[in-house]
């Protein structure tokens, strides 16, 4: 199976000056249009000491100057993972726009009251999925998980709030590299990757056309 994709060329000069500003342009406009589900949705790809990958897909909840954020169980595969092996890639398939945006970079925990302000604005029952999946570790059944949940629901109801789990929180990817993948006919598509250069006088990105 093969498309053959047909857009308009993406330029250097079509390009934001670094990185961040470009993402939030190609971000809007993913944003509207109905063909994308869920335009924050994205994948992250982590790797052991060894060299041993995995990959799943999460929600972005935030980025800024600083980076892109999401959240997890810190005991969960990816939060032992990027513990131990900071390196990290998130990937944004967008086909239907036939973009990608790759990102490469470490990632940090968030401030313990930046995850709270981001926990307190998850509807109630997100809440408690959080205390009820110790995630990514093995499960007898669903109905464990069930009566887990409803353990907490009746310990938490609607009007109560929820604790933070203490090992739950964000981590901020700090990107290196930012691809901007653009899909073209014939295979002749256009990437353009910005790859962040540090100096004594601040952060500047260089861009670079790959071959695709």
């Amino acid at each position: 199976m093969r498309e053959q994709y047909r857009t308009m060329e993406l330029t250097v000069a079509d390009l934001a000056p670094e990185p961040i500003e470009q993402f939030s342009r190609w971000f809007k406009e993913t944003a509207a249009t109905p063909a994308i589900h869920e335009p924050n949705a994205m994948v992250v790809s982590t790797a052991t000491p060894d060299g041993r990958p995995s990959s799943r897909t999460v929600l972005l909840k935030h980025y800024d100057e600083g980076g892109f954020v999401f959240f997890t169980n810190y005991g969960s595969r990816k939060g032992r993972e990027l513990t131990d092996n900071p390196y990290v890639s998130l990937l944004f398939p967008w086909h239907p726009m036939a973009r990608q945006v790759i990102v490469t970079g470490r990632a940090v925990r968030t401030g313990r009251d930046e995850t709270v302000a981001y926990f307190r604005t998850r509807p109630h029952g997100s809440q408690l999925g959080a205390w009820a999946s110790h995630q990514s570790t093995v499960i007898g059944s669903r109905a464990e998980l069930l009566a887990r949940y409803e353990e907490l629901a009746a310990r938490y109801p609607q009007d109560e709030q929820v604790p933070v789990p203490p090992e739950w929180g964000g981590f901020r990817v700090v990107p290196e590299t930012v691809e901007f993948w653009q899909g073209h006919e014939n295979r002749l598509h256009d990437r353009l990757r910005y790859v962040r250069e540090d100096a004594a006088g601040g952060t500047t990105w260089q861009v670079e056309r790959l071959s695709p």
